[in-house]
């Protein structure tokens, strides 16, 4: 039988997957902001800021299995 805490258990490579798709998540917002929302050039902040997301993200799926 499973015991039910075993399900959550969370390793490194769990928290930097989690990490990489919260990150994604949050570039594809701060984009759609950018592109949709600002049409300005507070509308680029948003979009540079967002790619910027998305190269920590990939940093951070460039960690698992190494850290």
């Amino acid at each position: 039988m499973v015991n039910k805490l075993q399900i959550f258990e969370m390793n490194k490579n769990t928290v930097l997957a989690l990490a990489t798709y919260i990150m994604i998540f949050v570039g594809v917002g701060l984009i759609a902001l950018g592109v949709f929302r600002y049409n300005e050039i507070a509308g680029w902040g948003f979009a540079s800021v967002g790619v910027g997301f998305f190269a920590i993200a990939w940093v951070f799926n460039a960690l698992k299995g190494r850290v």
